[in-house]
């Protein structure tokens, strides 16, 4: 069953359309990855799906009785938000905020999830410790963690590796992928990362300012829309499978 329909979607700012006629669905179980260059409206997308940001044009709707308040949502961080001074325990909680109404405090059914939810990302012996004094990787695993006590269905991620080095890189993806195939979440995610998405993903769409591709990694491998990318040496911000370590990506 499809959780998100898109059909000819657009958003825009000031009148200025940043991505146009955008149609894909997202069904469950899925893990779509979005790739597209700087600028192409990724981001625009994430806030769209997540209605903080109205379309311009198109539709845009729920499916499988998916509400906006039960999509978990893992943003980039800031540097004020890496130096929250909370335990890890408290930021993991915050995302069962939307579970809990006017209820001025959590259930033991909450703790329970979100219990549950740092022993499946291995940070459950980290639940008292400060936050702000994790590591980069121990932080996303946090965040993570805290964007699945919001959801049962659907988590959206937003470059969820940025600034991580390789080998963190590769460990947040096992545990993207242990969300995906073994907790049973759909999973939307942006990346400048074209070797994970192929890697991982069920779906890719690339954007740039409009749709330029939507369909399995298979089909995108034999896409003229790859072929592009893999030739051009000059395309930024986006890895490119086969390229030597070390390389610049400029």
């Amino acid at each position: 069953m499809s959780l998100i329909t898109c059909e000819n979607l657009s958003f825009a700012y000031d009148g200025v359309v940043i991505c146009d006629q955008l149609s894909f669905q997202v069904k469950d179980g899925d893990y779509l990855c979005i790739v597209g260059e700087n600028g192409a409206g990724k981001s625009t997308l994430i806030k769209g799906l997540l209605h903080l940001k109205k379309p311009a044009g198109g539709s845009l709707s729920y499916g499988d009785g998916l509400r906006a308040d039960e999509i978990g949502y893992l943003p980039q961080q800031t540097q004020i938000q890496k130096d929250f001074p909370a335990s890890v325990q408290e930021v993991v909680l915050s995302g069962c905020l939307n579970r809990i109404g006017l209820r001025p405090f959590y259930s033991a059914a909450e703790k329970e999830i979100a219990r549950r939810n740092m022993e499946a990302l291995e940070i459950l012996d980290l639940k008292d410790a400060c936050y702000r004094e994790l590591s980069g990787g121990q932080q996303q695993r946090v965040l993570l963690a805290r964007a699945l006590c919001a959801t049962r269905k659907l988590v959206l991620l937003d470059e969820p590796v940025a600034g991580l080095d390789p080998s963190l890189t590769q460990t947040m993806y096992d545990y993207i992928y242990k969300v995906n195939r073994k907790m049973g979440i759909t999973v939307i995610m942006v990346s400048h990362d074209l070797e994970a998405a192929l890697r991982y993903a069920t779906n890719i769409l690339q954007i740039g300012h409009r749709q330029l591709f939507y369909g399995t990694p298979e089909e995108y491998r034999k896409s003229p829309q790859y072929r592009m990318l893999v030739q051009s040496r000059s395309t930024r911000h986006i890895r490119i499978p086969g390229k030597n370590k070390g390389e610049s990506d400029e």
